[in-house]
């Protein structure tokens, strides 16, 4: 029996509570603290109208709503507000509210602090779908009952009865989720971290600091997995609580999971156990082997290097993530659309022997482009662009072509539409050409999100004759 989880149904019962956002998360969240008996008001910007698909999925229960601009000016009386993860918690009307005595959380900070199972959580700036995916994909694999969840899977809290001591939970956890959070998981991995996020952040320390706190509460028993590549994550060792385990593609480690004779090994005192030749790795590129490491890091302990063989020769990768979408008349065409940072889509093209034909642009949001410009000079032969980052990613390419004088001829094309894109990248390549699209910008402009982006290019590109 799980007497926190049972304390904490007997405690909101008699609670006021308010649900900001009524999204993806936030529906299964509203459904499970309604059956719980639970005063339930949602909170949304949208207008009901523009909220037809979600609020038909409430039909019938007794929720109050507050939808509309000025949503927030009704945020009185509540004794517990569970924020939406893209929220920030300072927002004056939350600050207010907890200053009359609300608590302010979250659903992943309310299943961290109940969940009964051990948790692995991933974050950083790059990789973290991919190796929280790896992670569960090798558990899974090894026999245990496992649950996905964070930004991808399932939202956990209304499963969490479901949930026992013997399962593994593996949650994908960003900057926004991880801003308030103050249970860290028994297992953390930070895959590395780069300017993300700066038009929600204030400045790049709030963004780190956010992403500490996936560690900064562990034990002396639990377990931090750093990237020793990136400055950064190593130097959070210092401030672990418990063992951390260092993985490393350049250096090569006394102890840790490195990259040596195009193996990846895990180094201990006692031994050298060899994992997987990387060449047999059915995903592409170096940044997935990066994701491997830190993946064989996180489960060596609980699994046969066997089974972390297997996934790493089977799996074909996540969606939306150097998703191989089609080849016509020798032309490869591949979605990463989740590619919404400069170093996303500087790791992408580095996957390619040869130039590439890249489809960039989209929402800015507020971090630096310079460093596209090395890698488009070095492995793009035509560049189409589009949305509001086009300017500033072709800014990039010149400057550094102007700095450096190098002999670089790239050919560059604006567009308006996706259907521009995609019909003018075609008209572009000759047999033998790989296609990518890797925006290196958020999709907010056009899209609801990456996902649906990545969908109207894969449907546009199926549609090509």
């Amino acid at each position: 029996m799980n007497s926190k989880l049972e304390q904490f149904k007997k405690d909101i019962e008699s609670k006021k509570v308010a649900v900001l956002g009524i999204g993806i998360s936030n529906i299964p969240l509203i459904r499970y603290l309604i059956n719980l008996g639970v005063n339930v008001t949602a909170f949304d910007k949208n207008t009901s109208e523009n909220l037809k698909d979600a609020l038909s999925q409430l039909d019938g229960l007794p929720v109050k709503y507050s939808l509309g601009t000025d949503y927030l000016s009704r945020l009185n009386g509540f004794d517990i507000i569970f924020r939406t993860p893209g929220m920030r918690p300072d927002l004056p009307e939350l600050v207010d509210a907890v200053d009359r005595g609300a608590e302010l959380t979250s659903e992943m900070e309310v299943f961290l602090k109940l969940c009964p199972a051990q948790v692995f959580a991933v974050t950083g700036s790059d990789g973290k779908t991919t190796t929280t995916t790896l992670i569960y994909k090798i558990l899974t694999e090894e026999g245990y009952n496992c649950w996905l969840g964070g930004n991808i899977g399932t939202p956990l809290l209304s499963k969490i009865d479901e949930v026992n001591e013997t399962d593994k939970v593996i949650l994908e956890l960003s900057s926004f989720q991880l801003m308030t959070i103050k249970n860290s998981p028994s297992i953390a991995i930070i895959t590395n971290i780069s300017p993300n996020h700066l038009d929600v952040h204030k400045s790049l320390k709030e963004y780190i600091d956010a992403k500490k706190n996936i560690f900064i509460n562990q034990t002396t028993k639990d377990k931090l997995i750093l990237n020793y590549d990136n400055a950064i994550t190593r130097s959070f060792s210092s401030e672990a609580k418990g063992e951390y385990v260092y993985f490393s593609r350049i250096s090569n480690l006394v102890n840790g999971v490195v990259f040596q004779n195009g193996k990846i090994i895990v180094k201990s005192d006692e031994k050298e156990e060899e994992i997987v030749d990387v060449d047999n790795i059915k995903i592409p590129g170096f940044h997935n082997i990066e994701n491997y490491m830190a993946a064989t890091a996180a489960t060596i302990d609980f699994v046969k290097p066997e089974t972390i063989k297997k996934i790493a020769t089977t799996f074909n990768g996540v969606e939306h993530r150097l998703e191989l979408v089609r080849e016509l008349n020798g032309v490869k065409f591949y979605n990463s659309s989740i590619d919404s940072s400069p170093s996303r889509t500087i790791a992408a093209l580095s996957t390619f022997a040869n130039k590439v034909i890249l489809i960039a642009g989209g929402k800015d949001k507020g971090i630096p482009y310079d460093p596209m410009g090395q890698a488009i000079a070095e492995k793009v032969k035509c560049l189409l662009l589009i949305g509001a980052t086009a300017t500033r990613i072709e800014e990039a390419y010149n400057n550094y072509v102007h700095q450096t004088d190098i002999d670089s001829e790239v050919k560059i094309i604006h567009c308006e539409t996706y259907q521009e894109v995609v019909d003018q990248a075609y008209a572009e390549a000759t047999t033998g050409d790989c296609i990518i699209l890797s925006p290196a910008s958020t999709s907010f402009d056009m899209f609801k999100n990456f996902e649906h982006r990545g969908n109207v290019f894969k449907e546009l590109v199926n549609d090509l004759k």
